[in-house]
């Protein structure tokens, strides 16, 4: 284990689990690696940091209606921020670009630095509700490049990391929707997690949804909550975006969070809503409509852990066969 970290709380093993007996002298490396091996398989177990003991919390993802017009973007959406928060909200994500209407035509003439306008209020407001604000997406400018970026701001508005949109979303669907977002922007290449009083947190943008590899290396990394900002549309909407969500949850055993901008009818790309939390056995647990609204669930990280013990597919991996693997930190 690394150092620093402790083993806490044991999950119910079962009676007839035989556990391995204390031994009066310290065991070798091999001998302490061979035993965590098989308790791991036996029981479900966290490793949890000092101080880590609150396993339920509030999300709240706000469905923002956007308009045109970046200022009021910005304070309607700081203003569902603060009213999520006193409705015991902890960890608060705004949509897929919810300071600009989406489409390569807008993301140069909305884009700004990080720092700037629109992060400087999202810091402002998550030390204000002194919560976890997940900052949705803007379109960002970095050295003459665009990307959608999320930037997650903490209780005292510090910048926790900064998510660049990994897999552009490049589609063509005949007679139905076609749209490039490489034609204006870049993508990132890193991983975004950052930790919370409650557990890891792993970072996606709308698209990356369908990396099934990007959610696996999240869970190696012990994330426990993905939440991806994202704006479908009514093609890909009603045939994926839930679909996808329960099959991330299911395959890594963890909660699944996205989060949409309202649907606007009369916009050139019109988003499909349905902001929506699944649980790690792939129940929808909360889901909005279309219009603006504040979509609120309790988190129960217990059920991680009791769901890894009934379903073990993280002990039963066939390493010797395959293997999804990070080529960079």
């Amino acid at each position: 284990m690394r150092a620093g970290m402790e083993l806490r709380t044991w999950l119910c093993p079962a009676p007839d689990v035989a556990l391995p007996r204390p031994s009066r002298r310290p065991p070798d490396r091999v001998e302490a690696s061979a035993q965590l091996a098989l308790l791991s398989r036996r029981c479900a177990w966290f490793m949890v940091l000092p101080g880590r003991a609150m396993a339920t919390f509030r999300l709240a993802l706000i469905q923002l209606q956007v308009s045109s017009i970046k200022s009021d973007n910005l304070t309607r959406a700081c203003g569902l921020v603060r009213k999520a928060a006193t409705q015991g909200a902890k960890i608060v994500s705004l949509p897929e670009c919810f300071n600009s209407p989406y489409g390569t035509n807008y993301f140069p003439e909305y884009a700004e630095k990080i720092p700037g306008e629109s992060t400087q209020k999202l810091s402002e407001v998550a030390k204000e509700c002194s919560i976890y604000l997940i900052g949705g997406s803007i379109p960002e400018e970095d050295a003459g490049q665009l990307y959608n970026t999320c930037a997650v701001f903490g209780p005292d508005g510090t910048l926790l990391v900064k998510h660049r949109k990994l897999h552009l979303f490049d589609i063509d669907v005949p007679g139905k929707i076609t749209f490039q977002e490489s034609k204006t922007l870049s993508p990132g290449d890193s991983f975004s997690t950052f930790e919370t009083p409650y557990c890891r947190v792993g970072l996606g943008i709308c698209y990356d949804i369908r990396f099934a590899e990007l959610a696996q290396i999240y869970a190696q990394k012990g994330c426990q909550l993905l939440v991806y900002p994202g704006a479908f549309n009514l093609t890909t909407g009603p045939a994926h975006w839930e679909l996808l969500q329960r099959g991330r949850a299911v395959d890594n055993q963890v909660y699944v969070a996205t989060a949409s901008p309202a649907r606007d009818e009369k916009a050139s790309y019109v988003a499909w809503g349905h902001s929506t939390v699944v649980n790690p056995w792939g129940e929808v647990l909360a889901k909005a409509g279309t219009e603006e609204t504040i979509v609120y669930s309790d988190i129960d990280l217990k059920k991680v852990a009791e769901i890894r013990q009934q379903i073990p597919i993280f002990s039963q991996k066939r390493s010797d066969l395959y293997a999804v693997e990070a080529k960079k930190p």
